[in-house]
């Protein structure tokens, strides 16, 4: 699928602001994409279709998950995992997107997971640093995604736990799976 044709298709599943945020996260995935010798045009595919679900019905995505071959663990999760997953089904059910590395970059975008790809890196990373983001700590995590894409991953999970924690709010399995992988990666294999 063309990008042009992907983000016409991605529109009007989007809010306005939602749709700013995924053209962000495109051009900083393609940026990512650049830096780090990945595809620019996979970057840019998974980028436009991440979000893709984010505002479909509740009911609609649990029985998705609950019909198809995702993890039924998602529905003890809080919704908001669900449209990651969702989407990379989706894709290729409605548009014939049948990429596994856009597929997994789109479903793992919010948790992360071990193992992660360059590509899924990418997508997890630009997600988080696009510029239209602003919080404690990003800037930091921003200067290091120039030279460093597992750090910056690492850094990001990292983050995105300690905030989790903070709230009380129970925490995806692979997002633990990739702390611990990145960290691993990050210490050079050492812990």
């Amino acid at each position: 699928m063309k990008i042009d044709d992907a983000i016409e298709v991605v529109k009007p599943h989007l809010t306005q602001k939602r749709f700013e945020h995924t053209l962000r996260v495109r051009d900083t995935a393609v940026k990512l994409a650049e830096k780090y010798g990945e595809s620019k045009l996979k970057a840019e595919l998974a980028a436009v279709f991440h979000d893709y679900c984010k505002y479909r019905s509740l009911d609609e995505m649990e029985r998705i998950i609950k019909m198809d071959p995702l993890p039924k663990d998602l529905l003890k999760f809080h919704h908001e995992l669900w449209h990651g997953p969702v989407a990379s089904i989706l894709i290729e059910k409605e548009y014939g997107i049948k990429d596994n590395d856009v597929q997994r970059a789109i479903y793992y975008h919010t948790t992360g997971r071990a193992n992660m790809s360059k590509l899924e890196m990418i997508i997890f990373l630009a997600d988080y640093i696009e510029p239209g983001r602003e919080f404690p700590g990003l800037q930091e995590v921003r200067e290091v995604a120039e030279t460093n894409l597992v750090h910056a991953c690492w850094m990001t999970s990292k983050n995105m736990i300690s905030f989790l924690m903070s709230k009380n709010a129970i925490i995806y399995p692979d997002t633990f799976y990739a702390y611990n992988d990145l960290t691993i990666r990050t210490n050079g294999g050492n812990n």
